[in-house]
């Protein structure tokens, strides 16, 4: 009896590991939450860096217009 217990208290803990492992959780690595353990295979995005001044357009526009001068298209 003691030993059909210890069998079903196995098989109940393997099922609730598998379904751990099954479901996922959330990682956090290097400020992201990564909400699955798939994330390594996932696909890479990348965002190209944008200039350090935004506004660098209109800066140059109001360079030229102070100047007088008409801006380039």
């Amino acid at each position: 009896m003691q030993s059909r217990k210890t069998v079903r208290a196995a098989l109940a803990s393997l099922v609730l590991a598998a379904l751990g492992w099954l479901a996922g959780c959330q990682v956090d690595r290097a400020g992201m939450t990564l909400p699955s353990p798939y994330y390594l295979r996932d696909d890479v995005q990348y965002f190209a860096p944008g200039p350090d001044f935004k506004l660098a357009n209109e800066a140059a526009a109001l360079r030229q217009s102070a100047r007088g001068t008409q801006p380039s298209p």
